[in-house]
């Protein structure tokens, strides 16, 4: 159903669950060389740029034109803002309820028996003046953030047995994910100091999960 892609370098840029953007640029706020790849089977390239708060990606070539999620197959872009090729696919979830609308999902690593995908929010982080963090629409205007620093927040699922579901980063809601293998995947997170709410750890033990299998 998806094909492996490599995203070295940009993981490596983007090892923790909460980063700090590089000159007040995030990735959606950015035109990126990519390709679109539409529900019937179209592939477009040029520049793209994507709202995944809004399910929407942009072609950029000669003018505009902006798709919503039911009508991509697939996008992919190179991340100059952190280095990197990122796919995303097109996948049905119900965020609320029951029912199911077209969504776009960032692959983070796969294998024949699980998949890690994430979806990335912007928040700006007021802790230091004591108070919590609000999600914050994707809007290239900004400003400087008064009393708070805008930072990326990603939200993980996984794919396992044909079932996509939120990961709610408890790391025993993790180990029974990875139940059937669970006791060397927790030895496996201790020789190595891994973390079960961390980006770049999460890759590591679904890469060593998919290994074992």
């Amino acid at each position: 159903m998806i094909k492996k892609v490599l995203y070295t370098v940009y993981f490596l840029a983007l090892t923790s669950s909460l980063v700090l953007a590089q000159g007040n640029q995030f990735p959606s706020q950015v035109w990126h060389k990519g390709q679109i790849v539409t529900e019937d089977g179209q592939v477009l390239q040029g520049l793209v740029k994507y709202d995944l708060e809004n399910n929407v990606v942009q072609h950029q070539e000669v003018g505009i034109k902006t798709f919503g999620a039911s009508n991509v197959r697939q996008f992919e872009i190179f991340d100059e803002v952190y280095g990197g090729i990122r796919t995303f696919y097109t996948l049905p979830y119900a965020s609320t309820g029951d029912y199911e609308t077209p969504t776009f999902f960032e692959i983070l690593t796969e294998g024949n028996d699980i998949v890690l995908l994430c979806r990335e929010q912007i928040v700006i982080d007021n802790r230091g003046m004591g108070m919590g963090m609000a999600p914050m629409a994707m809007n290239p205007l900004w400003g400087p953030p008064i009393g708070g620093v805008y930072k990326l927040s990603f939200n993980y699922y996984f794919i396992k047995d044909g079932r996509l579901q939120r990961y709610s980063l408890k790391k025993k809601e993790l180990l029974d994910i990875l139940g059937d293998r669970a006791d060397e995947v927790q030895l496996f997170m201790r020789k190595n100091r891994l973390s079960h709410d961390k980006r770049g750890d999460l890759l590591r033990i679904t890469a060593y999960y998919n290994q074992i299998k």
